[in-house]
């Protein structure tokens, strides 16, 4: 008997030690998890202030615009200011296109249940098309729009259909805003292809309801009245366009010309007829006094364009030698210079070399020039 007293002795000490460790235990835990549930808690605090600052015009008034819920519609905001794609701003000009008063914003949106959910406008005409504003004042129509007045853009397909074509237009809409005299506004930021089977645009989510429910917002005023708008900004298509191209088989790449009586020639610079090489018309130039550096020193030679076309050139410019055809040639290659905005050079030849009869450049009192067009750039406006 004694022995079974002490065998249950044995046993309430080791639960005693049992529980001491679970208390241990649970005290270390509780200290450990204590930083983390405080870092929960901050988190928990700055998300709610975040949402709050969200809807500050509303909580300046006491009231929410409808129950908040962390619905795809508040996602759907906070998609749009991160996407860079959409502006929310506010601006005192009213809209530019098209704008709608509702006398009473509550009693449209009761009557347009019997019309698909929408107001329609009256077509209107912006940049050759007539348009039609349509707003959704109810919640959920369109579908997905949640607690949200959507707003979109229709282009009317008949003119469309006369001249079948893409229509690039900038869309922006308004609402006015009575406590701050001044319109709120949803920009899409990149312009808007319309066409035969794309002819609407529109923002599902333009801006809760709620908002034109309570007069403190200022989006209902005068007893109910509200305003929408539209900007349509439409890019007209460009209508003439070049083609810049390089030409390397030329027809017809030589051409030449004799100046005679060169001793008694006076003027300042001489001009070839005009002849075709490659398609384009072309004049050579000469100054047997020479130009810029090379007046009094040297003859210069250019060759330009008859109709002051200034692409790229490669040509080889040559004043022939009249006795070995032993000629002097030189290759232009690049964009005109500035000198004659053609190409060439101002020392092609010095006097020296011109004057000495052995090399044959001047026979008879004439000078032969030669160019022979290699390949130039073409611009075609179309």
């Amino acid at each position: 008997m004694y022995s079974d007293e002490k065998k249950k002795d044995k046993n309430y000490g080791s639960i005693f030690v049992y529980c001491v460790l679970c208390f241990v235990l649970v005290v270390e835990v509780t200290r450990f998890a204590k930083p983390y549930y405080s870092n929960l808690q901050n988190l928990m605090e700055t998300e709610a202030l975040v949402v709050e600052e969200g809807f500050v015009d509303v909580m300046n008034s006491g009231k929410l615009p409808c129950p908040f819920k962390t619905s795809r519609s508040a996602s759907a905001r906070s998609h749009e200011k991160l996407s860079g794609l959409i502006r929310r701003e506010d601006r005192a000009r009213p809209p530019s296109s098209y704008c709608v008063k509702f006398q009473n914003f509550a009693t449209m949106s009761k009557l347009v249940k019997d019309n698909g959910d929408k107001y329609e406008s009256r077509p209107f005409s912006v940049g050759g098309y007539n348009w039609t504003l349509l707003i959704y004042p109810n919640e959920n129509k369109p579908v997905g729009s949640g607690g949200f007045v959507s707003m979109y853009v229709r282009i009317d397909n008949s003119s469309l259909i006369a001249n079948p074509h893409d229509v690039y237009a900038e869309i922006t809409f308004l609402t006015y805003k009575s406590t701050i005299d001044r319109y709120h506004f949803l920009q899409e930021t990149d312009a808007q292809r319309f066409h035969l089977f794309k002819q609407q645009y529109g923002q599902l989510n333009f801006l809760e309801i709620g908002y034109y429910k309570d007069p403190g917002h200022g989006f209902i005023f005068d007893g109910g009245q509200s305003v929408f708008g539209v900007d349509i900004l439409v890019a007209n298509p460009f209508e003439k366009w070049e083609v810049f191209s390089y030409e390397e088989n030329i027809r017809d790449p030589l051409f030449n010309w004799k100046l005679t009586k060169f001793s008694t020639r006076n003027l300042d610079s001489y001009t070839s007829g005009s002849f075709s090489s490659g398609g384009r018309d072309w004049v050579l130039k000469v100054y047997p006094n020479g130009v810029g550096h090379a007046t009094g020193n040297s003859l210069s030679l250019f060759l330009l364009s008859a109709s002051n076309e200034k692409g790229y050139v490669k040509a080889k410019l040559r004043v022939i030698d009249q006795i070995r055809s032993n000629h002097l040639e030189k290759q232009v290659e690049g964009w005109p210079n500035a000198t004659e905005n053609g190409w060439g050079f101002e020392k092609f030849i010095s006097f020296a070399d011109l004057k000495d009869s052995t090399k044959g450049f001047l026979a008879d009192d004439a000078i032969k020039f030669e160019v022979e067009i290699l390949s130039f750039s073409k611009t075609d406006t179309l």
